[in-house]
């Protein structure tokens, strides 16, 4: 059995868990994130489908901020045609898998700031350590990129908290460290305020298009990920450091991801944008991918009118035999895609 195949499988058979009892201790002199709310309990479900190619997973309850899904960015200006191999591989997230529990010790988010040297300015983050945190171990580190127009909370706003916690103490996924970037480059200690209030889904911030690009990728590669590695217990190897990212931040983690292989063994683009490169760009190098990528996962709705540009990276993929999972369910460009995506996703991580 592949790799990839077993790790679907493990995700899959994941269904039932407990709840765990730990103490979390949040790291020192810093801010934790008030809260933002719980998204709404969903009432009803989708009939579960059948598995395509793989082993079965829900319908999020989070709802999207203006300018995503229907209407926003994403939305088809047309009928949208599907592929064969445009198909739903996992079943939707159980209800409530978004929702926050009671009964379960919770995870830590903490705003922390830090110094960017390559951009010159001081900047946020928000750092997520799991319940049960101790600087006596050593977690794996997920980073996770948003959104054109959200910030760092806009993985957040979709019910990341309470998914990543839900899952946890479900034990489901590896206790692991997220950091949730500003991944426009041009978004500093001194604006988040005025980006983050701003109308959603409706500034791109002070840098335009070009502060997505080489700008922030100098920021994660030569600042974020030292500053991350230099306060918190992490394993700082490729086998341990994963890329995400929803949207433009998708594209952002196809781009850079795949063009450092050294750094990333685990990569997920859910529903990229047009910013993505050209897939020979992306991949030019297949046998590469195959030989170092632990994890290569795609994922968009059915309803995105963006499907076109994930499509394309899967035919590419799919075509020169590199392993990965291409995942289309009945969502749109919209919270509930990315919540069910990041649901998924999260337990083949570090397997």
């Amino acid at each position: 059995m592949s790799r990839l195949k077993g790790a679907v499988l493990l995700a899959v058979a994941m269904t039932v868990g407990s709840c765990t009892e730990a103490t979390h201790p949040a790291p020192q002199n810093q801010t934790r994130r008030p809260d933002a709310g719980d998204p709404p309990r969903q009432t009803s479900l989708p009939a579960p489908v059948k598995a395509v190619g793989s082993a079965p997973v829900g319908n999020p309850a989070a709802t999207a901020p203006a300018g995503r899904g229907a209407g926003g960015r994403g939305a088809p200006a047309a009928p949208i045609a599907l592929g064969p191999d445009d198909k739903q591989v996992f079943p939707d997230p159980p209800a409530g898998f978004n929702v926050k529990r009671n009964n379960i010790v919770l995870g830590t988010l903490t705003n922390v700031p830090y110094d960017s040297k390559s951009l010159g300015t001081h900047r946020n983050l928000y750092v997520y350590t799991p319940a049960g945190y101790s600087t006596q171990r050593k977690y794996p580190v997920l980073y996770l990129l948003h959104g054109l127009g959200g910030d760092y909370n806009e993985w957040l706003r979709y019910g990341a908290e309470q998914i990543l916690n839900n899952l946890v103490a479900d034990g489901k996924i590896q206790p692991m460290i997220i950091v949730f970037t500003n991944n426009d480059a041009s978004v500093t200690v001194e604006n988040q305020a005025a980006h983050t209030n701003g109308p959603p889904g409706g500034s791109r911030g002070g840098g335009g298009f070009d502060s997505w690009g080489a700008p922030f990728e100098n920021d994660l590669l030569k600042d974020i990920i030292p500053f991350v590695e230099s306060h918190y217990p992490v394993i700082a190897d490729r086998e341990h450091r994963a890329l995400a990212g929803l949207s433009m931040g998708g594209g952002q983690t196809l781009n850079i991801g795949l063009s450092h292989l050294d750094t990333f063994a685990w990569i997920a683009g859910c529903s990229p944008a047009p910013n993505t490169k050209a897939p020979a760009e992306l991949v030019p190098d297949p046998a590469a991918a195959k030989d170092k990528l632990k994890l290569l996962w795609l994922s968009c709705g059915n309803k995105d009118g963006l499907i076109r540009i994930s499509r394309g990276v899967h035919t590419y993929l799919k075509e020169r035999n590199v392993p990965h999972i291409w995942n289309v369910d009945g969502h749109a460009h919209d919270g509930p895609e990315f919540a069910s995506s990041l649901y998924i996703f999260a337990p083949l991580l570090f397997r």
